[in-house]
């Protein structure tokens, strides 16, 4: 399975468009490769580097198979909470300093059927033994 975005090159910078400094919209995303049993999608965009730990930027779940996430998607199956206590896409924001920014696709063999505003490790943690793939496609952002 792969993970790409014309939006930005794999371990390149992130525009500005996607991030606090610009529109704040989400990038496009393109999958591939899937495994024949896939029957749901998780996506979570994450930030190892943020001075307090992990920070997560983004966290949607029983997402149908699709090989494109349109640019400032929205709606995204069914959306879960990110750092900001908030649903959807929340974009690069670092408060100084160059970081890494993760995001990560799992294929599963089954929905999880959560309740919207699960957070990243409610969501990780049910989808633990219904993994199929994962593919990862990360991009940096300074201030």
């Amino acid at each position: 399975m792969n993970l790409t975005s014309p939006s930005f090159d794999a371990n390149g910078r992130i525009p500005d468009r996607f991030t606090c400094k610009g529109a704040d919209i989400s990038p496009e995303l393109r999958l591939g490769g899937f495994p024949v049993e896939t029957a749901a999608l998780v996506l979570t965009m994450d930030d190892p580097d943020a001075p307090g730990g992990t920070w997560d930027h983004w966290v949607a779940f029983d997402i149908t198979p699709d090989e494109m996430i349109p640019e400032d998607v929205g709606d995204l199956g069914t959306s879960g909470v990110n750092s900001w206590q908030r649903t959807g896409y929340g974009g690069p924001c670092p408060p100084s300093g160059v970081h890494r920014y993760y995001f990560k696709v799992y294929a599963l063999d089954a929905a999880l059927g959560l309740a919207e505003g699960a957070t990243k490790d409610d969501v990780l943690s049910a989808a633990q033994d219904h993994i199929l793939e994962v593919a990862t496609l990360m991009g940096t952002f300074g201030t």
